[in-house]
């Protein structure tokens, strides 16, 4: 059984979202402010986070900060009534894996954390263990990275897409293969998500980002892995 910590301020959100993953079968822990959202992620098991932005005290995007600068790399799905592609670039670069504008229905939120699961458990079944390149370690068993021997805060939705890079190393993935590998099918295929997560990655392992070494584009055909 998967469990899944839920931090939301707004009652009446919280406790729909909180009966809602029971009913499907999930364990849920909760939290209403952002300090009891850090402590209950690093002190409890925990699968997933369903996290929303504006938190009394701490706001989402710091919750997320510190659970990243601890080393956790579970799913983190934001979510916000702030709809500005600027906000999602903030959350997506602090590690947050999805980013879902309120208000949404349970029902796509059901199918996004089934997804997100369904994901890291199928990262963890293909035993990547550890892979080096430039001054990048990652280990995929704790998942958990380094640039420069300094700590690299990465997603797991980033560490997928660099396993699925790491496995296709020296060939040309295209946008629609990353999304069935890395997001899912029962995700709308917008190749605009993968080049705004690829834009991000690239910002933590590039020396240059607008001029990479490792993630190479290849025009009207997606990416191809140098490292």
């Amino acid at each position: 059984m998967s469990r899944i910590l839920v931090v939301e301020d707004d009652a009446s959100i919280l406790r729909g979202l909180v009966d809602a993953l029971r009913g499907e079968g999930y364990e849920v822990l909760s939290a209403r402010d952002g300090a009891k959202g850090v402590e209950l992620a690093l002190r409890e098991d925990i699968d997933l986070v369903i996290l929303d932005v504006m938190l009394p005290g701490m706001d989402g995007y710091e919750v997320c900060r510190r659970i990243r600068a601890d080393g956790l790399v579970l799913p983190v799905l934001f979510l916000s009534a702030r709809a500005r592609e600027a906000d999602k670039v903030v959350g997506l670069e602090l590690g947050g894996d999805d980013y879902i504008t309120k208000p949404f229905g349970v029902a796509e939120l059901l199918a996004r954390v089934k997804v997100a699961l369904r994901r890291t458990r199928r990262e963890e079944d293909r035993r990547l263990r550890a892979y080096e390149f430039g001054d990048v370690k990652l280990d995929f068993e704790r998942y958990r990275a380094t640039r420069g021997g300094k700590p690299l805060a990465l997603s797991a939705r980033e560490f997928a897409l660099l396993g699925c890079f790491i496995r296709h190393r020296g060939k040309v993935v295209s946008r629609d293969d990353l999304l069935t590998s890395v997001w899912g099918h029962d995700e709308p295929p917008e190749t605009r998500t993968v080049d705004t997560h690829i834009a991000q990655l690239r910002k933590k392992i590039e020396k240059s980002p607008a001029k990479p070494r490792f993630l190479v584009s290849v025009r009207g055909v997606g990416y191809r892995f140098e490292g």
